[in-house]
């Protein structure tokens, strides 16, 4: 059947010429056979005849479905040709639409109802082009040129549409600096010491967002020190890892080479499994158990340096302190030994992780606030402007208000790409089509809700700082309880064979 299949016969038909061939043998094995006596000879006539009509009733059945299939064939390409078409009339018209600057407030909305009525009638039609093409298989017919253009061109593709397109390809040097060090998986801290802005650093082998204590809380104290898409890589990355892992060919870092992943003092650097995979158990369980061992990541002395504080307010950064000890207790929890190999299994890790990291917030937001409170506009003032020293570094607000609405725009890519991949690989099937779909919509709402908190600008405050984080990470939380009974459901209808390729489904990107 595999030979046959190749050969360009689908499935359907590979079947049915397989039970033909083997009517086939039994009727020339009966009209061999020489039996003795009246009996077995009538015998032999009655199986001759019944296989006889098997096989005239499979042949005739045959005949019926090369001609439906044929139909079908034909209508097909009818339907692919005219779908190319609209395709291409929605890609113009979008296009379009994105390169006009309609003056007034008015005008600028009206054109940005009709970019996305646009762009939602494109996914629709490309959804659909996915599914011809996936029929195609089907019916033994091989891809036509144009859609086997078009599932080439979904890698380049799935840059766009994305919370940090506009960063990728942004020439600003301080941008690309920090990209670099994103690319190294370098922690915050080495990243400042050579000059680099801190970027997003999803994975280091099992642990999920390895620096996330001292991003969460550095970044409250020191916002010019991190990569102006810092949190737009984050929530690429968050998305893209539950389905494709960490080794997504369509996230902010993918497919660089290895990178040394060790620093000269022994911390730990890099950021995928692929890239981090000579860390040591002993190392990774420090950088899950130890978040930069607690409070000692806090820049307490460049606090008290800069506020100098009264006796009384010492007192409460003195609870300040105590606060951040237990929130870095809080992350303990959320540390596990093992990788998480299946999508619903990583999705797990991270919202544990999440749940930690969210817990460790709230712990120390009320006595950082109340600290805030206890300074004079002087204090405060010196308060907000600390800071590491990168070199020729803007202001973060400035840069990151550059484009305000391209958080909040479509992401189509984040959505349609991993489905239309897992339709292609594992090509689910009856009740698995119908989970599939409802995976695609609990997708697409928590791609909204991760829009809804997109960062318009870096607020100026320590305090509305660590308010813009919890309002983030809860966003996170949600998009990812939205996600999961919808993932948990489809997983569990899939065969072993299928589960295996969902598991790996990365590798499979690019084929």
């Amino acid at each position: 059947m595999q030979e046959r299949q190749r050969d360009g016969l689908s499935p359907q038909n590979a079947q049915r010429r397989e039970r033909i061939d083997r009517l086939q043998q039994r009727v020339q094995d009966l009209k061999s056979q020489q039996p003795e006596g009246q009996r077995a000879q009538r015998a032999q006539q009655r199986l001759l005849q019944t296989e006889q009509r098997q096989l005239q009733r499979e042949e005739r059945l045959q005949r019926l479905q090369q001609t439906a299939q044929e139909r079908q064939r034909d209508t097909l390409t009818r339907e692919s040709a005219q779908r190319e078409q609209r395709i291409d009339r929605l890609q113009r018209r979008v296009q379009e639409l994105q390169s006009r600057q309609p003056d007034g407030v008015r005008a600028q909305r009206a054109q940005q109802r009709l970019l996305q009525t646009g762009q939602r009638q494109l996914q629709h039609e490309q959804r659909l082009q996915q599914r011809d093409l996936a029929r195609r298989q089907e019916l033994g017919m091989p891809p036509s040129g144009r859609q086997a253009e078009t599932a080439a061109a979904a890698v380049q593709a799935a840059a766009r549409g994305r919370f940090a397109e506009r960063f990728r390809s942004n020439p600003d040097p301080q941008v690309q600096a920090a990209l670099e060090g994103g690319r190294h998986g370098w922690a915050p801290r080495h990243a400042w010491k050579r000059g680099l802005r801190a970027a997003f650093v999803p994975w280091a082998g099992h642990v999920f967002w390895p620096y996330a204590y001292s991003d969460i809380f550095e970044y409250t104290f020191w916002p010019s020190g991190y990569d102006v898409g810092y949190w737009a890589y984050a929530y690429d990355d968050f998305v893209d890892t539950v389905f494709w892992g960490a080794d997504s060919p369509y996230s902010a870092y993918a497919r660089l080479g290895s990178t040394d992943s060790r620093e000269s003092d022994g911390a730990i650097g890099g950021s995928r499994p692929r890239e981090s995979a000579g860390m040591s158990p002993q190392a990774l369980k420090q950088l899950c158990k130890e978040p930069e061992k607690g409070i000692t990541a806090w820049p307490i002395a460049s606090i008290e340096e800069a506020v100098r504080p009264t006796p009384e307010q010492r007192a409460v950064l003195d609870d300040l302190k105590n606060a951040a000890a237990m929130a870095a207790d809080a992350f303990k929890e959320s540390c596990v030994d093992s990788f998480a190999m299946t999508p619903p299994g990583r999705l797990r890790a991270m919202m544990n992780r999440l749940s930690a990291t969210l817990e460790s917030v709230r712990i120390v937001r009320p006595a950082l606030e109340k600290f805030y409170s206890s300074l004079s506009d002087e204090q405060q003032a010196r308060f907000n402007a600390l800071g590491p020293d990168i070199s020729e570094r803007s202001q973060p607000q400035q840069e990151a208000n550059a484009q305000p609405d391209s958080c909040g725009d479509p992401k189509p890519s984040l959505t349609n790409l991993p489905i239309e991949r897992i339709e292609t690989v594992i090509r689910p099937a009856g009740k698995q089509k119908e989970a599939l779909e409802r995976l695609r919509e609990a997708t697409e709402k928590a791609v909204q809700t991760l829009q809804a908190a997109c960062p318009v600008d870096v607020p100026l405050t320590p305090v509305g700082r660590l308010e813009a984080m919890e309002k983030r990470l809860e966003a996170m939380m949600q998009s990812a309880k939205l996600v999961q009974p919808a993932l948990d459901e489809f997983y569990a209808t899939l065969a072993s064979e299928q589960k295996a390729r969902f598991n790996t489904l990365g590798r499979f990107a690019g084929r």
